[in-house]
């Protein structure tokens, strides 16, 4: 097995290997949490939200769904997943760029962040994320953060997957651990297994993906330190036990 640890933009899942995310994760994995993620955006903008602003929106899978209800500006640092997502959803706009920094210049009705929020392993960077989110938000406007763990609801984890296509497959292994307590951070290691047509062995490859670990009180409180009015709201999924899966709603 080749193994890589490589700074969060040079990540093989997103660069070398991006155009293998759909045999991954496939779109319509998406369905059931997209539905959910539109249903907050309604209940909490008070408006009538038009555009939205997706930063880290990778392949585009959430907003394949989304943009039947919005209009969608889709940002991820990586090309080569803006390539992908523009495959799925051309209509869509896509700026390359990263969420800690960028500046477009206009602001949208509500502003998105899915995982990806996640790779903001730092108080630095996170505090970095939520200004983007604030500055591009519309006052009335709402910004959305949906992190797979906070502090409080980590548990480790094991998960495996992945999807057959017609000239390729890809199958993958995914182990969630902390192996340093109380550091603000836990780990993803990945095994990822791809396989060509006509080829007997697969190529394995290992990577750790390293990821932010915050309490909810901390979400509250650097929400509203960057200007936004903060809550939080719980979403059941079929994949966790009642209770784990927490979002966070800034409001402007």
């Amino acid at each position: 097995m080749q193994n890589a640890q490589p700074h969060d933009k040079d990540l093989l899942l997103y660069t070398q290997y991006a155009d293998w995310w759909p045999l991954l994760s496939a779109p319509e994995e998406y369905a059931e949490d997209a539905a959910d993620y539109h249903r907050i955006m309604q209940k909490h903008h008070e408006g009538n939200p038009i555009c939205v602003l997706e930063l880290g929106s990778g392949g585009g899978n959430n907003a394949s769904y989304l943009k039947t209800h919005y209009q969608m500006t889709l940002c991820d640092r990586s090309e080569h997943m803006l390539n992908v997502s523009r495959r799925l959803n051309p209509a869509c706009e896509h700026i390359q760029g990263d969420m800690r920094s960028i500046r477009l210049n206009r602001q949208f009705d509500i502003v998105f962040i899915h995982d990806a929020i996640g790779y903001m392993a730092t108080e630095q960077d996170l505090k970095a994320a939520l200004q983007t989110a604030f500055v591009h938000c519309k006052p009335g406007g709402i910004a959305l953060f949906t992190p797979d763990y906070t502090a409080e609801t980590f548990r480790p984890a094991t998960y495996h997957g992945g999807h057959d296509g017609k000239e390729a497959s890809m199958r993958f292994l995914q182990w969630d651990h902390d192996p340093i307590p109380n550091d603000g951070q836990y780990q993803i290691d990945f095994a990822y297994m791809f396989q060509t047509a006509g080829t007997r062995k697969p190529e394995v490859v290992g990577e750790t993906h390293v990821c932010g670990l915050f309490r909810k009180k901390d979400w509250i409180q650097w929400l509203q330190e960057t200007g936004f009015t903060s809550q939080s709201e719980v979403i059941e999924t079929d994949e966790l036990e009642p209770g784990m899966y927490r979002v966070f709603i800034g409001k402007k």
